[in-house]
This record gives structure tokens, sequence and C-alpha cells, in this order.
């Protein structure tokens, strides 16, 4: 019982944490090996169990994506999706341990990405991503978010910020709705597998729903500025606590 609390209340944090930056599978493996799941079945079962979450925080944000013009999103789903589902069959083919050894050093580059885009726009006017250049790294970006998941939104965001968009609410709506197709796409092949450890998932999704609806009211209700600022503070401690710790830690 106390493993399944704990279960819940690192599910109710990474749905939060999704909402706001990204970077919930970051609490949410860890606390799935530390509850005695195998590490893949633990990476496959955190993607399964948040996703529901991301779609609750994607609901809330129908809104922002709607309104967004700059990118076209028909396009930027069907990569994503494309993304996820290669990624997902690679991690049920081959060892996770390649892709965790890059997540603090994907996690340094995009954190210091998004603050220079969005804090320094005269030297970030010339580092910009065309419209394919875009869609190719987002897609790269689903592989390695169907793979393992974690540091997605700080990567989608990086990628968003490169191409110009600037309106933190319609980036962050655009990267939940993202990252849940993505891992929805690698949820199907994942529960396939049999790979998922179905406990611990099913009582994580329900408080993964929770936060991420929280979240993303709340992150909403904050101003532009301040949720900038949010976003790299996250970023610069969990890419210190991974360059110390490891991904699998």
């Amino acid at each position: 019982m106390l493993a399944l609390s704990l279960l819940m209340l690192a599910a109710f944090s990474s749905g939060m944490l999704n909402a706001i930056a990204g970077g919930g599978a970051f609490i949410t493996f860890p606390a799935l090996l530390f509850a005695g799941v195998p590490p893949v079945s633990a990476n496959v079962s955190s993607t399964v169990a948040l996703f529901p979450g991301q779609m609750a925080s994607a609901w809330a944000y129908r809104g922002e994506i709607k309104d967004v013009r700059e990118v076209n999103v028909g396009a930027f789903v069907a990569v994503s999706v494309v993304g996820g589902i290669i990624g997902g069959i690679l991690l049920l083919t081959t060892p996770d341990r390649a892709f965790a050894g890059l997540v603090p050093w994907l996690l340094l580059f995009a954190t210091t990405v998004f603050a220079v885009g969005n804090f320094m726009p005269g030297l970030a006017g010339r580092l910009k991503l065309s419209g394919p250049g875009v869609l190719f790294v987002q897609f790269l970006i689903s592989v390695y978010g169907g793979y393992f998941g974690g540091g997605i939104g700080f990567l989608m965001l990086a990628a968003l910020t490169l191409f110009g968009m600037r309106d933190i609410h319609a980036m962050n709506g655009l990267r939940i709705l993202l990252a849940a197709l993505m891992n929805g796409a690698a949820v199907v092949a994942f529960c396939l597998s049999g790979s998922v450890s179905w406990t611990e998932t099913g009582v994580m999704a329900v408080s993964a729903v929770a936060g991420g609806y929280a979240g993303a009211l709340g992150a909403k209700r904050v101003s532009r500025v301040v949720l900038k600022w949010v976003v790299v503070v996250i970023g610069v401690v969990m890419t210190l606590y991974f360059f110390t710790r490891g991904a699998g830690a």
C-alpha cells in the first residue's frame, strides 16, 4: 500500500509537471523502479500511465491549440504519431540504457535554446529552423519520445522556439497535444506487448489525469513571462540533477 501511495503521488506530480513544462517521466520512471518494477517494464508502464494525464491537459488547452497559426498542426500530428510508433517498437527490441545516457545533454541543450529564444531574441534570430526543418526535428523528438520520453517537452519547446514561436501558452498547448499523440502511438504497441505492469499503471493513470488537468488549468492562469521562467528553472534543476545522478536514478 505504501508503494502504491507513493506511485499515486508521483503520478499526480508528473501530470502537473507535464502540463507546465514536461519532464514528468523523470518522476514516474524512478518511482516505478523504486517499487520493484524492472527497468524496461518501468519505462513502458510510465508512458502508459502518463498518457491519460497528457490527454486531460491537452483538453484543457484545446482553445490555445485551436488558435495556433504559425505551424501546420496536422503535419506535426502525423510526424509525431509515426515517430512515436517507431520509438515504441525500438524500446521493445533494444535496451534503454544508451538513450538514457543522452538525457542530461538533451535537457541542457533544450533548456539553453528555450532560454535564449525567449529572453535573447536578437541572438535567437540567427538560429532558426525552417518549416521542413522543424518537422524533421519533431520527428526525431517523437522517436526519442516513444523510446524513453524523458525531456521531450523541453525539446519540443526548444524546436518551436527556433522556428519562431513565442506565445508560451500556444507552444505549451501544442507541446502537450503532440506529446500525448506520440506517447499514445507507443502505448498501443506497449499494451500489445505484455510488458505493462497493470496494477501500478492503473493506479498511476487516475492520479496522472487529476494532476494533468489541474496543472494545465493552473499554467494557463500564470503570466507568460512567469511561465517562461518556470520552464527555464525546471529545465536547469532537471539538467543538474540528471548530470549528477543519471537518467536511471
